[in-house]
């Protein structure tokens, strides 16, 4: 990790980029822990900047907008008006100093507020991007892909004992309900998937799949106008 200077001059290295990881705290079902998101996406973000090298880690940003699951206990939401202003106070605080801001989130009700704070920021002339720990095929919400994940990541903070099946239609076909009745009125478990099957194997693959794509948008460093890094 490089090491930040309060003064520069003209023989130190470029400008740091500095990669923040973006989770929530949200109920994920009997089995998972609260803070699931958080911890893909500072796998991710971790594992990236390891094989890359000259990047900062930055502090996880740990609360997200999970109004969604706010049906039950132990979810804290600070909702998408309050993390878009975090995320532009961030960023404009980060841009006095580094290069670059990447944002790895690892919850998809951040989506809002980062496609309104990052283009903002990048309007007023920061180098700035989100990226998204997706997975290709995988299902909504404490399901396989996610449980898979924590069982590579952190193992001891899964009971399997308690893990099974919720609501499985895909979640194109769930998001007016959703949107309507939150996830507890969908899935009385707020789980959307089934982990049944999950595995730490598989959640290897998965995670060595999401670092190489971000490896990759980093190296391009192409950005849409929705402030998204594409790879």
């Amino acid at each position: 990790m490089s090491v930040l200077r309060a003064a520069r001059s003209p023989e130190l290295p470029p400008l740091p980029t500095v990669v923040v990881p973006l989770g929530s705290v949200e109920q994920h079902g009997p089995h998972l822990p609260l803070g699931t998101d958080t911890t893909v996406a500072c796998a991710v973000a971790e594992a990236a900047v390891d094989e890359l090298g000259d990047l900062l880690l930055a502090p996880a940003l740990a609360y997200g907008a999970s109004g969604e699951h706010e049906g039950f206990p132990g979810t804290i939401s600070l909702g998408t008006e309050a993390l878009t202003g975090l995320l532009v106070e961030y960023g404009r605080s980060a841009g006095r100093w580094a290069g670059r801001l990447l944002v790895v989130n690892g919850h998809g009700g951040n989506l809002e507020a980062l496609r309104s704070a990052v283009p903002l920021l990048r309007q007023e002339g920061r180098d700035v991007a989100w990226f998204p720990c997706g997975v290709p095929g995988g299902d909504a919400h404490a399901g396989r892909t996610e449980t898979s994940l924590l069982l590579h990541v952190e193992p001891r903070t899964v009971r399997e004992d308690l893990a099974e099946p919720g609501e499985t239609t895909p979640i194109g076909a769930l998001l007016p309900r959703l949107r309507a009745e939150g996830v507890a009125g969908v899935s009385p478990n707020g789980v959307l998937g089934d982990p049944t099957g999950a595995s730490a194997g598989e959640g290897a693959v998965l995670l060595a799949g999401m670092v190489d794509r971000l490896v990759g948008a980093v190296r391009t460093w192409r950005v849409d106008p929705a402030g998204r890094l594409l790879g």
